[in-house]
């Protein structure tokens, strides 16, 4: 899940029965408890980010096709051309790895320039 549910709801309970309204006091202290939390989400934000294997696409696939029935609105599936969670497209992946320019970085990876201290760059091909 991307977003976070940050925002909390809160209601001014109130009651409608007879006689009501010699004991509710109406809009006095109408800050209420708290209800519940909510997210707030744009028009074309990424609701969900599944990472798999290229054999188990279809699967993932059907999972967030029956997943999008428990949000409101139109949801879009998009499988991505990029490696994983990465900037880099899958040929580019496999050839600056092989070049020994990509350093994991928890779910992504850091791009090594050829700028910087010459200590990063001796010794290496292709570099």
């Amino acid at each position: 899940m991307r977003p976070h549910p940050f925002n909390v709801i809160r209601i001014n309970k109130t009651l409608s029965c007879a006689g009501a309204d010699r004991l509710s006091s109406g809009m006095r202290g109408a800050f209420g408890k708290s209800y519940g939390t909510a997210a707030r989400v744009d028009i074309g934000q990424v609701l969900i980010s599944v990472r798999t294997k290229e054999e188990k696409c279809q699967i993932a696939c059907e999972a967030l096709r029956r997943a999008k029935f428990k949000f409101p609105g139109r949801q879009k599936i998009h499988v991505s051309s990029k490696f994983g969670f990465t900037r880099f497209t899958k040929d580019d992946y496999a050839k600056w790895k092989s070049m020994g320019r990509l350093t994991p970085d928890g779910n992504n990876v850091k791009w090594l320039s050829s700028r910087g201290p010459l200590w990063r760059l001796i010794g290496r091909e292709n570099a």
